[in-house]
């Protein structure tokens, strides 16, 4: 039983010292990363940037930092390198903090934070626009031999309400490294833009970076205040209607086919919505697609207007807008032609009855002069 006794304490005294080693020394001290910077690097972007603490002991662990975004929307996450890109609107200002780290699977570490601010941009309230908008829209390239499509775009904006007459307005636009400023504006009875168009743009129809646009302004009378927008893709993209609809029938078949839409996305990236009117009845069916074809029963005496719209599948992007739909496309039988050949049935029914009525008439009156003739011949 001593024997026994020994053994497990000895096994005892090497798991806690195994256990010991797996964990981090909880006496070590950590120190704030040092020389922590926010520098705007684009429109809508900046690098957060940092040093770790020339002071901070040295042992073999592996220590990591955690950011936090304080302004203008709060986010939070950790990173092992020493800078960080953020894509975020700078018009309401920035400001975040980070810290040194250092955790496992039963307790966190953890230095001061550091904090660094980017101030609001100067400008007197009520000159920046206000709800601005912007859609985007796909068409065939048929002058560039990279891209085979061409992504437009159109914004749209309202004057500050304390902007003077004098304002005048300036957007800009940024995706991925690109950035561009408008050449084509829009204008207000005063004169002040209010809307911009780029027929090309170096956007990517099936791109997944942020879409930035910034306005700004200048006037005479006043310092106009920017504003910058961050947009995503698949929530401004216009697609375009489905192409080529075609429909027959044959009988009380329906059978509705078309193509994909002008776009980058392929074939299999389309949910479709099919809608047929029936113009006598007014009954409206909707029915929705994965495929490019459609077949319904219908009541072969009435007539129909047909029309498919279309939007990016969720398999290929985020759900997005639904296309403007297709132009309407009439099949069946004219809601009036059913009246019309009742017309000609009662018509001829009635020219039928007449014919009868006077062949009767006709055999009456001629009955007793056949008779008479019948017995002056015996």
């Amino acid at each position: 039983m001593i024997i026994v006794a020994h053994v497990l304490l000895i096994l005892l005294g090497a798991t806690e010292i195994l256990q010991a080693d797996l964990l981090p020394d909880e006496k070590i001290s950590l120190l704030p990363p040092v020389n922590f910077t926010i520098k705007v690097t684009g429109l809508a972007q900046v690098l957060l940037h940092w040093k770790p603490n020339p002071d901070q002991e040295q042992r073999n662990v592996n220590l990591e930092y955690q950011v936090k975004i304080n302004a203008p929307k709060e986010d939070d996450y950790e990173t092992r390198i020493t800078e960080s890109k953020c894509v975020t609107i700078l018009h309401k200002g920035f400001s975040a903090s980070v810290r040194t780290i250092l955790q496992n699977d039963h307790s966190l570490l953890a230095s001061s934070w550091v904090s660094a601010e980017l101030h609001a941009p100067p400008g007197s309230p009520g000159t920046s626009i206000v709800n601005l908008t912007c859609t985007t829209n796909t068409t065939e390239d048929n002058y560039s031999r990279l891209r085979s499509y061409q992504v437009s775009l159109h914004c749209t904006w309202l004057v500050g309400t304390d902007a003077p007459e004098d304002t005048r307005y300036f957007l800009y636009y940024r995706y991925g490294s690109w950035t561009e400023e408008c050449q084509e504006y829009s204008k207000d009875t005063l004169g002040r833009n209010i809307a911009c168009w780029f027929p090309r743009t170096f956007i990517l129809s099936k791109g997944r970076d942020w879409l930035v646009v910034l306005v700004n302004g200048s006037s005479k009378h006043s310092a106009i205040k920017p504003f910058d927008q961050l947009f995503a893709l698949h929530a401004i993209d216009q697609i375009n209607p489905p192409l080529n609809v075609t429909a027959e029938i044959e009988g009380t078949r329906l059978s509705i086919q078309w193509e994909k839409p002008v776009s980058a996305f392929p074939i299999h990236c389309f949910d479709y919505e099919v809608k047929i009117h029936n113009t006598r009845n007014g009954y409206l069916q909707i029915e929705k697609l994965m495929t490019n074809a459609f077949i319904s029963i219908i009541d072969d005496l009435s007539k129909y207007d047909v029309q498919v719209r279309a939007a990016v599948s969720s398999m290929c992007r985020e759900a997005g807008l639904w296309s403007e739909w297709s132009q309407p496309i009439y099949v069946g039988n004219d809601e009036h032609k059913p009246l019309r050949e009742w017309f000609l049935i009662v018509i001829m029914a009635t020219i039928c009855f007449i014919l009868l009525i006077l062949s009767l008439i006709c055999k009456i009156k001629l009955g007793p002069v056949r008779r008479k003739l019948k017995s002056s011949v015996i």
